[in-house]
């Protein structure tokens, strides 16, 4: 036995042989020979279990491959019967067998190839990715190249230009695109010139021509209805109420008040006003010079330096005063408030806006004004520039309706100039105009705001004086009477013309009801 064990430990690649006998053999037989006895735990483990143990040692010499394995009895077979001989159970370990083999050659040889194959893979690898490169790189960039024109796209930026290396259907696509894009850029750059000369370019503060465009757009279809809606309105009041709105329901201005400016005297009329109390001092309506913003014909913004208008009343109050100019005669003021810095911010923002409505307002405006001008002009007399007969019969229901309503009195005194058509006959048409424009200069200063001095026709002359008492109706026209004849008329030759008048008066309800 022992010589059959050293001739396997002595084989190639056996490194040491040994065997161990079980507690069942032992105990039947005795511990046995010097080299059969258990060398360490793994042989004790795999009497214990009954299991095989195979475990590689390392070191840096060698690499040694252990292997346990148990031997158990068995039944009868193949003339083997160990029960016959050992008083042990079918299954029960009888001993293991322990051998060490030194595979550090094949351990060698085993990394040779690995590294082999490895070396393979690497090569592989680096083939396939150069391949990648060469192949899949070129519509990688076409793409990145592409999503970059898109996103600059995307905020309205078509200046990009797009490349690639690679050919055939990818290239027509890039040169498509690039057609696409300076197309776009082209409409875009036209629109928005285009657009600027409706609405100044910087009116809308946005990087993107797209929402630039947009918000011109929207903006200029707004006003276009605001201006189709004012030209059918019927007085420039009306007008002025649809700015007043646009004031409220577009921009949200809580605060403001609305002036009209007459250029010629300076004087200034409050239209509308969301405030009980006045914005500016008193003398700033008589004389709108004062007011910073129309002296300047420059918005006024309260925040850009302390106490900027000293018309303004209150100099805790923030404020955005913005004048514009109907034309030689009219002048609009819009002033709004806030005491909150927020509001005033977007004040500003929306000072170009509120300009582009008064712009769209002003030729509607302005022929309003004409209107009210050539209807007061054929309500007046040319010559004496008093009211005349169509005046009076247009208005005269009116007056005696609100009078009616009121509980108002007139007193109406009926003019006449003695002989006058002797004055044409004898001193000719030029001396006659002189009589009637000094008589009307008298009318005009000797009655009130409140009453009506009217030309009825020829030398006939008609002043209504409103609640006037007897007494203040005596004194007029006694003044009157008595004015005009101090007057003299140069008529070239001889002695000067004087002239004289005669006066009715009647009052109404008194003397009669219509």
């Amino acid at each position: 036995r022992q010589y059959f064990l050293d001739k396997i430990a002595t084989s190639n690649n056996i490194k040491s042989l040994w065997i161990a006998r079980g507690e069942k053999v032992i105990s039947q037989y005795g511990e046995g020979l010097n080299n059969e006895s258990v060398r360490d735990a793994i042989d004790k483990e795999v009497l214990q279990t009954g299991e095989s143990i195979q475990r590689i040692v390392e070191n840096s010499k060698e690499t040694t491959l252990r292997v346990t394995i148990p031997y158990k009895a068995s039944t009868p077979v193949d003339n083997t019967n160990c029960i016959s001989c050992h008083n042990v159970n079918r299954g029960d370990t009888l001993g293991i067998i322990s051998m060490e083999f030194d595979i550090s050659e094949m351990r060698s040889s085993g990394m040779v190839t690995i590294l082999k194959i490895l070396g393979i893979n690497i090569l592989f690898i680096v083939v396939v990715l150069m391949l990648i490169n060469y192949f899949v790189t070129p519509y990688m960039n076409l793409f990145s190249n592409m999503q970059e024109g898109i996103k600059k796209a995307y905020s309205g930026d078509f200046t990009h230009e797009f490349t690639s290396k690679v050919g055939g259907d990818a290239k027509n696509v890039v040169e498509q695109m690039n057609s696409l894009f300076r197309k776009m850029q082209e409409t875009f750059g036209n629109i928005k010139y285009n657009l600027a000369t409706f609405i100044p370019q910087g009116s809308v503060s946005s990087s993107d021509p797209l929402h630039e465009a947009r918000t011109i757009i929207s903006e200029l279809s707004d006003i276009y209805k605001f201006k189709k809606t004012i030209e059918l309105d019927g007085s420039k009041d009306e007008v002025y109420g649809r700015i007043i709105d646009i004031l409220k329901l577009k921009y949200h201005v809580g605060h403001f008040a609305f002036f009209e400016v007459n250029n010629v005297t300076a004087e200034r009329k409050l239209i509308y006003t969301t405030e009980e109390k006045p914005m500016c001092f008193e003398k700033t309506n008589k004389n709108a010079l004062n007011c910073r913003a129309f002296r300047t014909s420059s918005v006024t913004i309260s925040t850009e330096f302390p106490n900027l208008c000293k018309a303004c009343l209150d100099t805790d109050i923030n404020y955005v005063c913005i004048p514009f100019t109907i034309n030689h005669d009219i002048s609009l003021t819009v002033s709004m408030t806030s005491d909150k810095i927020e509001e005033v911010d977007l004040m500003k923002k929306n000072i170009s806006s509120i300009k582009h409505y008064l712009e769209a307002a002003k030729p509607v405006i302005e022929s309003q004004i004409l209107m009210e001008k050539l209807k007061d002009t054929s309500l007046r007399d040319g010559m004496t520039g008093l009211y005349n007969r169509r005046f009076l019969d247009e208005f005269i229901d009116k007056i005696l309706s609100q009078a009616s309503r009121s509980h108002d009195t007139y007193a109406v005194l009926m003019l006449d100039v003695d002989f006058f058509k002797m004055v044409n006959d004898t001193y000719g048409h030029d001396v006659g105009d002189k009589v009637i424009v000094a008589l009307s200069k008298i009318l005009k200063n000797s009655i009130r705001e409140s009453d009506l001095a009217i030309r009825y026709g020829g030398e006939e002359f008609l002043i209504m004086l409103h609640n006037a008492n007897d007494e203040g109706m005596r004194s007029v026209a006694t003044k009157i009477h008595s004015e005009f004849a101090k007057l003299s008329f140069d008529v070239g030759t001889g002695e000067p013309l004087k002239k004289t008048i005669s006066i009715g008066i009647a009052k109404f309800p008194m003397d009669g009801d219509t």
